[in-house]
């Protein structure tokens, strides 16, 4: 039996009645998961090899990956922020024969040619469970430029990642874990799903949360919290940032049955980090990959060092190259669909350093990497991070090159946009240089641009899922300079 397995039957025989799985609609026991995962591998294991998943967060999608998992099949996630043109690119490139749907989600009717099948989870099913070996999960991403990869991670990728996320978050059967990010995305795959099933633990999945989420939406987050008090859960740093600022404004702190908030995805800033710690949020900033099958590096329970992203997950090894980051171990990827196996460590393209601790810090992407006419390099993200400090801003992008100054663009929060649209180029400016007043002046932005969200989704200079768009950012610069010209 394939070990990743091996729990599920463990811990549904100790105490099938215990608590697992929930959401708004269902509530089912370690024995009920078991008995639904059990009953729809068998229907799957006579049907196509490479399947998608298309459905909101919920019960039936960790039902569906789960029995997937366990009938031997190739499963792409397909994300539901993702558009109807998107998702029909992937599931051509990926060669999806099957969608699985909840038998609600009417997207997958616009998909022609493809068959869709509605899951149906059954929690009263006799538990016979004969898992295949050898699954594979083929994730996509929107990416910041460029076509989307697939990138090819086995059942050993997989059992290796989530049992080194046991160890490092020091998860248990007491957590209860909220899961409020879209399931689509690896590491709330492990969180929400995998590393539960290996402790015993429970999750809640907040759909309509995790909806707002994935649309960009999302404008508060005290409520989920303090009304589902879980121990753990995984945040974006400008979901954080969103749950820091309410916090502040409505003059509270965070549920004390908080123990771990992982937080990833991007640099935190340093005051939004210290706030959290201060608003009692256990927050612990890690960094990873989906090439490295999620996470890298992870700050620790009781070993946290502020502004850091923690010492790399034990059993892999992470070097320097050139200031290159680069990951050796069991969770490197298989290589992207359609390209040849990778073999040997992953060159990740983040440039960063450690501290004498061991504990990685990490500067940003090498491509990104700005040379000024001064001869000097910065990293962008850099600069971007002491911008965010400002809670009303929602993103930020620094451009520049060797003939062109440092711009900051800001994209302000809904609530904040009336300041920013209306305030001068000078007004702007000043903000810029009192929120990076830490950094040396040559990485401080010269010049800097007010864009609201609606107009950086319009002009599709943002993805679906919040990140900036460097290059059509700078293309989109370069037009208006030569306009006002």
């Amino acid at each position: 039996m394939p070990s990743l397995f091996e729990p599920l039957f463990g811990h549904a025989q100790i105490d099938s009645a215990a608590k697992a799985f929930a959401d708004a609609e269902h509530d089912f026991t370690r024995g009920q998961f078991l008995a639904a995962v059990s009953t729809l591998a068998g229907q799957l294991q006579h049907m196509p090899r490479t399947v998608g998943i298309l459905m909101p967060n919920g019960v039936a999608w960790a039902v569906t990956l789960v029995a997937a998992a366990a009938a031997g099949k190739t499963i792409v996630p397909l994300p539901t922020f993702f558009s109807a043109a998107q998702i029909a690119y992937i599931v051509a490139d990926a060669g999806v024969e099957l969608i699985l749907t909840d038998g609600q989600f009417k997207m997958a009717e616009t998909l022609k040619g493809t068959a869709t099948l509605a899951v149906h989870i059954d929690p009263e099913a006799p538990s016979v469970l004969h898992p295949e070996p050898d699954f594979d999960v083929v994730i996509y991403t929107s990416g910041s430029t460029g076509t989307p990869k697939g990138v090819r991670l086995g059942e050993r990728q997989i059992t290796w990642s989530t049992r080194a996320l046991v160890e490092a978050s020091q998860a248990s059967r007491t957590d209860r874990y909220l899961s409020i990010l879209p399931l689509s995305l690896l590491l709330e795959m492990l969180a929400a799903i995998f590393v539960p099933l290996s402790v015993g633990g429970s999750t809640y999945f907040d759909r309509e949360t995790a909806d707002a989420i994935g649309h960009g939406n999302v404008r508060s987050l005290a409520g989920v919290f303090e009304r589902h008090k879980p121990t753990s859960s995984v945040l974006l740093p400008q979901l954080l940032k969103i749950w820091v600022t309410e916090l502040l404004t409505k003059g509270q702190i965070a549920p004390g049955s908080l123990r771990f908030v992982a937080v990833g995805g991007a640099p935190v800033p340093r005051s939004v980090a210290d706030r959290a710690v201060l608003l009692g949020i256990p927050i612990h900033e890690g960094y990873g990959l989906s090439e490295c099958c999620s996470v890298v590096a992870m700050n620790r329970p009781g070993a946290r060092t502020a502004g850091t992203v923690g010492r790399p997950l034990d059993g892999l090894e992470v070097t320097l190259e050139d200031g290159e980051i680069i990951v050796s171990g069991p969770s490197v990827t298989a290589g992207y669909l359609g390209k040849a196996d990778h073999v040997g460590s992953w060159r990740t393209g983040d440039l960063g350093h450690f501290d004498e601790s061991g504990n990685l810090i990490v500067l940003g992407r090498k491509d990104n990497l700005i040379v000024t006419g001064y001869g000097r390099n910065v990293s962008p993200e850099w600069v971007e991070t002491a911008l965010l400090s400002d809670p009303r801003l929602a993103l930020a992008c620094v451009c520049g090159s060797s003939d062109r100054p440092l711009t900051a663009v800001l994209m302000p929060a809904p609530a904040a946009e009336p300041w920013f649209m209306a305030a001068s180029e000078a007004d702007l400016i000043e903000l810029v240089l009192d929120l990076t007043s830490a950094l040396p002046t040559y990485a401080r932005p010269e010049q800097a641009v007010a864009l609201s969200l609606a107009t950086a989704r319009a002009e599709q200079l943002i993805t679906d899922n919040g990140r900036v768009r460097r290059n059509a950012i700078a293309a989109f610069l370069s037009a208006r300079n030569e306009q006002a010209a």
